[in-house]
């Protein structure tokens, strides 16, 4: 059974940081494509960051200078560390796990993230 457990959300002033964290389980996790998103009350899941099994890192403008994607394959866990956070940055944050050769796609169940003085 495949599963993508995120933690590390909370709540956090703004200019704070966070660590999410994404432990991956029942795939093989180094040749899968990593990635998170986030969607907030109202809006539509936006892409924040990838990262590929080559290492290769892609941001969202919003997010650029100021969040990091990485990967840890023996540990089947990707991070995202972000930092000078901002009210805007408050949603649901999901880990994602795709590989495009065998056309498999799978969602964690998110974690929160409130940016809130």
């Amino acid at each position: 059974q495949v599963q993508l457990v995120e933690s590390g959300g909370g709540l956090v002033q703004p200019g704070g940081s966070l660590r999410l964290s994404c432990a991956g389980s029942g795939i093989i996790f180094r040749i899968y494509d990593m990635g998170w998103y986030r969607q907030a009350p109202g809006n539509e899941r936006e892409l924040v960051a990838v990262i590929s099994t080559t290492y290769t890192t892609d941001y969202a403008d919003s997010v650029k200078g100021r969040f990091t994607i990485s990967r840890d394959n023996a540990k089947s866990t990707v991070y995202l560390q972000m930092n000078s956070l901002k009210p805007e940055d408050t949603a649901v944050y999901y880990c994602n796990a795709k590989n495009y050769r065998l056309s498999n796609e799978y969602w964690g169940r998110g974690t929160q993230v409130i940016v809130s003085s």
